[in-house]
């Protein structure tokens, strides 16, 4: 069809006499397009511009539109650097002119209008890119390498209303530029950076510099990562970086929209699929709504843009029912959904729309209601963009502005009021609940009024049998989250999961059939700060809680560790291996830390189960850490590596906060290098190696990190290098260490590494102790260490399970010495404390006194890790915190506990001040 045949609408002329002058210029212009040509002019000065200037050629463009836009397009690639300047000004007049006409005349939709810009938009970035690029090749700055539309490795990524196909008539262009790093030589990074950053800077001059013929685009490089900080143009590896470890909320909202739009897009779309994880989360994320709201309202109060609706001078894109309300309350739901429904993850706001009502997350009715608004919306700010081709979202600020924009939009001014007043206020009401709904009386309380009066709002909530359950259940949950040591904290978090449920019959249902699982979510909320926070976080391990594996036997070390395997042998990428080994490890911790709240595991079972976990950890990620490394710098020189865990990893009993004490040992055999890509010498290949390790265990991602690692049980302690050789840890060890090395020799065990080098250090650890325990200085050592470590380290208060006499740390220094003295290889604090027993040091009563003093500080010591992070303080925690320390030390209240461990701990204290002691009097 032709552009008459297609024409649905036109503008009334609000200056008459400039639509007539407009008229003089196309005197070949068809009849049926003169209201049309007469009306655009007669609104828009811009457009009166444009008619003058391109009359030669509007005439035979109407009569095919996209053919003319083509031509437009397929003809940029062949200007040179020369040239194009003035010819990209030409082309934009030309895309201009006959994207207002066909959108006026009703010719195009919404959608093609938008698109047609973004293309131009792509072209125009792309030639100036390409052709810039080719300077720098041919002044010798950047190697000549493959195709020239690569652009030499560096790309842009199309950001905002670019990246979705969305721009508006007179927009600016947000992009990302950035180039790959791993096509060239390491030494040549820098002088290679130089020149796309001077590719970068002259590519946006040449296309936001208004110049003879205007501007092209504003072009702005602000959404980089630290713009403020970094220069215009970044290598991939260190905007990943950036985004793994201090990203945001709102960068991952813009990276839904984003687009690798020109140069080397194969690039492009590698450094977009590496930063899928930062951007869509696995669970769902209910923090992001928070983040967005609060990014409104900052939004907001910059712009001046709070208080009651006036349409004059009302911003349409950032205020009240705006534009961006409608891509706000979309990219937020897709964010919080999106990491666990990939169909979610589009870039228009029409396609998130539909996907959202597809996938049950809106109603079709708001979906389709919403894009309506979103539609007009965005004609209104394209008229008033082309009245004056500046880059405007304001509506008038008086009588005549509204007159002119009325006869714009083909309407009359009241009409026009209306219609806008209308629209804005439905969009408010549909997507302002969602953000911060307005609180309502509570029924039962007035406690947490204001977040339970949201309930109502949510996906969950939809039908009314969903509510006649919650309903049923609601009193119980409210009244034990207010036992809670924070309770208002708690119930955000039991908020936080409820506002993510898709739907709430099924799951309500089974709460009411299934009271434990009931209790077990309030519990988390209500009990345990710690976990209720990985919750909110982390919702989705409650598909296992239901699906029931989450209650199966504990696997044990060799079951986590093959499962971790597997987990990791399915992924390719370094990266995103680590990144799931947090998330399959947190799920894990998360269980047991569960568990031992409700009482399916004692504290000591979770003692092994935490140190089980980790030692799977250390195992199932040493292969592909090595595998890694090997890539670089070639095989381990020799036989290789092991990892060895010690302290309390060492003896299989961690706690929920404990970080992993580690040492690695090596055997060259006499191996001076490696062999690979980039050979290193050993010692400094083994000592990148342990660091290599220690990073993938301890450094924050997008899953935060695995756990914090300490090296300094190593031989010379900080002293010596981070890696040992088995020549060196052996002489060491039987020439060189003390006493207290000695001591943490006796919880050593092997983690990781060469099977038979591992036995082999197993028997010198044994030969040790066998060897130094009987050394006539041990005891005096161990007394003048105890009191060196009560001096340093001083009690924290009557709770503290830990520091102090006859305290854990204590206790665990009295049961290293017996194990050291008899020569055992116990590793387990009660093992240790048998085999000074056997050995005739320690009286049976008196191992039993200090074991006794060590279960009920263990106990003590777990709960408060996993109900605070940190030393217990029973003042601060609620009822149900109390019930758990009482219920897992098996005392009626808390002063039967206050005496029960000043009564053990006086115990343990007087058995160790005792033995060692005497060592003193000797």
């Amino acid at each position: 069809m032709s552009f008459t045949d297609r024409l649905t609408r036109c503008p009334r002329p609000y200056d008459l006499d400039r639509g007539q002058d407009a008229l003089s210029h196309l005197p070949d212009l068809p009849v049926a397009l003169v209201s049309l040509i007469e009306g655009a002019a007669g609104c828009s000065p811009y457009l009166a511009t444009l008619l003058q200037v391109e009359a030669a050629w509007i005439v035979s463009a109407m009569e095919a539109p996209e053919q003319a836009v083509d031509e437009i397009l397929r003809g940029l690639p062949e200007i040179s650097l020369d040239a194009l300047t003035g010819h990209l000004r030409q082309c934009k007049r030309r895309i201009a002119l006959i994207t207002a006409l066909a959108d006026l005349g009703g010719v195009w939709q919404l959608e093609t209008v938008t698109q047609v810009l973004t293309d131009f938009a792509d072209a125009a970035v792309q030639a100036a890119l390409v052709r810039l690029v080719e300077a720098e090749v041919t002044r010798g700055k950047l190697p000549s390498d493959g195709d020239p539309a690569q652009a030499g490795g560096m790309f842009a990524l199309a950001m905002g209303k670019m990246g979705a196909g969305e721009l508006n008539y007179s927009s600016d262009i947000d992009l990302i530029c950035l180039f790959d790093e791993t096509r060239f030589d390491p030494d040549d990074y820098h002088e290679i950076r130089a020149s796309f950053i001077r590719v970068t800077r002259r590519m946006a001059a040449m296309l936001s510099d208004v110049r003879g013929g205007g501007y092209v685009f504003r072009t702005d490089l602000r959404l980089r990562p630290d713009a403020s900080a970094t220069p215009v143009c970044l290598s991939m590896e260190a905007a990943e970086r950036y985004y793994e470890s201090v990203g945001r909320t709102w960068e991952r909202a813009a990276y839904i929209k984003a687009r690798a739009c020109v140069g080397d897009v194969d690039a492009g779309g590698r450094f977009l699929d590496a930063l899928r994880p930062f951007v869509w989360r696995k669970h769902l994320d209910f923090a992001a709504i928070q983040d967005a709201h609060d990014m409104r309202l900052k939004i907001r109060d910059h712009k001046g843009l709070h208080g009651k609706l006036v349409l004059e001078g009302h911003n349409m894109k950032l205020g009240r029912g705006g534009i961006r309300e409608i891509e706000f309350f979309t990219q937020t739901r897709q964010l919080i959904a999106g990491g666990r429904d990939p169909s979610l993850r589009v870039r228009g706001t029409r396609d998130g729309l539909n996907r959202l009502s597809a996938a049950n997350w809106l109603p079709e009715d708001d979906a389709v209601t919403l894009y309506d608004h979103y539609k007009y919306h965005r004609e209104v700010e394209h008229r008033l963009q082309m009245i004056n081709d500046a880059q405007t979202h304001h509506l008038p600020n008086d009588a005549e502005g509204f007159e002119r924009l009325a006869a714009f939009m083909g309407t009359e001014v009241d009409a026009l009021r209306s219609e806008i007043s209308d629209r804005i206020e439905e969009v408010h009401a549909l997507t302002e609940g969602f953000f911060a709904p307005d609180a309502a009386p509570s029924e039962t309380s007035d406690w947490g009024a204001e977040i339970v009066a949201r309930w109502a709002n949510y996906p969950a909530f939809r039908s009314s049998r969903a509510i006649e359950i919650f309903e049923r259940l609601k009193p119980e949950i409210l009244a034990r989250l207010q036992e809670a040591a924070k309770p208002d904290e708690a119930l955000i978090q039991f908020d936080g999961f409820l506002s993510g449920l898709p739907a709430g019959v099924q799951l309500f249902s089974l709460f009411e059939a299934n009271p434990q699982l009931t209790q077990l979510i309030v519990d988390i909320a209500a009990t345990a700060p710690e976990l209720s926070q990985y919750l909110s976080r982390n919702s989705g391990v409650f598909d296992a809680v239901i699906g029931g594996a989450f209650f199966d036997p504990w696997p044990g070390k060799d079951g986590l560790q093959a499962d971790l395997t597997a987990t990791l042998g399915s992924l390719d990428d370094y990266e995103t291996q680590l990144i799931a080994a947090r998330r399959w490890a947190k799920e894990w911790h998360f269980r047991v830390g569960v568990h031992l709240l409700r009482g399916l595991i004692s504290a000591e079972v979770a003692g092994s189960q935490y140190a089980d976990l980790a030692g799977a950890v250390v195992a199932g990620l040493w292969p592909v850490i090595v595998d890694e490394f090997t890539k670089k710098h070639g095989a381990m020189p020799g036989r290789g590596g092991v990892v060895l865990g010690m302290g309390s990893l060492g003896a299989g009993r961690l706690n929920a906060e404990s970080d992993l004490d580690l040492i690695m040992v090596y055997d060259a055999q006499g191996i001076e290098a490696s062999d690979g890509r980039r050979p290193l010498a050993t010692r400094p290949y083994y000592a990148r190696l342990t660091q290599a390790l220690v990073t993938a265990l301890s450094a924050p991602m997008s899953e935060g990190r695995l756990y914090e690692v300490d090296m300094r049980l190593r031989p010379s302690g900080r002293q010596g290098p981070v890696a040992t050789s088995f020549e060196a840890f052996t002489d060491y060890q039987r020439n060189q260490a003390w006493t207290w090395e000695h001591l943490a020799l006796t919880r050593a065990r092997v983690m990781a590494g060469n099977p038979e080098l591992a036995d082999e250090i197993e028997n010198v650890r044994i030969a040790v102790l066998a060897e130094k325990g009987k050394g006539e200085t041990v005891l005096t050592d161990v007394a003048d260490m105890r009191r060196r470590i009560a001096a340093a380290k001083p009690s924290q208060g009557d709770w503290d399970a830990k520091i102090g006499p006859g305290r854990l740390q204590d206790i665990e220094l009295f049961a290293q010495t017996a194990c050291l003295r008899a020569g055992s290889s116990a590793r387990e604090l009660d093992a240790q404390l048998e085999a000074g027993v056997a050995d005739g040091w320690v009286s049976a009563a008196d191992a039993q006194a200090v074991n006794d003093a060590a279960r009920l500080m263990w106990r003590l010591q777990a709960v408060a890790r996993l109900l605070t992070g940190g030393p217990l303080r029973p003042d601060e925690v609620g009822e149900g915190a109390k019930r758990l320390i009482l219920r897992e030390t098996d005392c009626s209240d808390l002063a039967e506990l206050s005496d029960q461990l000043h009564a053990q701990a006086a115990a343990a204290d007087a058995v160790i001040s005792r033995m060692l002691g005497a060592a003193d009097d000797a």
